[in-house]
């Protein structure tokens, strides 16, 4: 049974407590991170032009219970940063969170934080390789990451006729994953490869990935999207391990990318 729900605080926000993860060394201790526009994050606050996003973090020291004031971390108009993802490193002394970019100026980014979540490092744009919305991710058996996310990047647009989406990646607004290393977070290299998981048939309307990885290596990927052209979304379940991953990208054709990784050049 579940009480009913009560306030956490008197804040707000735009998928509040978008990520979280607990604190090495404090059992009950948890961090959650989100975003604001200015709409919510206060009773009567309003959204200035141009409009400004800030990233929260917010503690709880219960477990849980109850949360702290909310806290920033960056805020900006040049840069719309939103919907947190954050991976823990290997030996689990560093944390990095990916950022949406929503004003679609930039790819997205990434921050990393060495004390549990503390200070954070300015916000750094990632390759394109890494660049979409909600990104959700989990260690394989190799020590690989798999990052789930819908491919959105700058420059995209909607096909008239057909309402996908097209755009500088071929997983131009579908349900996309990225195959790489921690290192590959760190050092702002693109990683091993991109795949689509499925075809998204209208627009971009798709994508808040679930993630989870199986004793034996499988990876069960769980969200939405407009899986059949003229239909309502529904929600699809998809498992899939690297090793088969790894046989399609050995087949698959290669994009090009600029010397910083931050573009595409050249798609077969």
């Amino acid at each position: 049974t579940w009480s009913e729900l009560a306030p956490v605080g008197d804040w707000g926000g735009i998928v509040t407590m978008g990520c979280h993860f607990e604190v090495k060394g404090q059992p009950g201790t948890y961090r959650v991170l989100f975003h604001d526009d200015g709409r919510f994050i206060r009773e009567g606050s309003k959204q200035t032009k141009p409009i400004v996003f800030t990233l929260y973090s917010s503690t709880s020291t219960d477990g849980g219970l109850t949360w702290g004031q909310p806290e920033t971390i960056f805020s900006s108009s040049d840069v719309n940063l939103c919907e947190p993802g954050v991976i823990r490193s290997p030996d689990g002394k560093r944390l990095a969170v990916l950022l949406r970019e929503n004003a679609r100026r930039k790819n997205s980014h990434i921050i990393f934080s060495d004390d549990e979540g503390k200070t954070w490092t300015p916000p750094r744009e990632l390759p394109i390789s890494q660049t979409g919305d909600r990104h959700t991710g989990k260690y394989g058996p190799d020590g690989r990451l798999f990052i789930s996310f819908r491919g959105i990047t700058p420059g995209m647009k909607t096909v008239r006729g057909t309402q996908e989406s097209e755009g500088p990646m071929p997983t131009a607004g579908d349900w996309s994953g990225w195959v790489g290393t921690w290192e590959d977070l760190v050092n702002g290299t693109p990683g091993q490869y991109v795949v689509r998981v499925m075809d998204n048939k209208k627009g971009a309307d798709t994508t808040y990935p679930g993630v989870e990885i199986l004793p034996d290596g499988t990876f069960v990927l769980v969200t939405y999207g407009h899986w059949t052209a003229g239909e309502e979304p529904y929600i699809m379940c998809v498992r899939l391990r690297l090793d088969e991953l790894d046989a399609k990208a050995e087949r698959a054709a290669k994009i090009t990318l600029s010397a910083d990784f931050k573009t595409v050049v050249e798609v077969p």
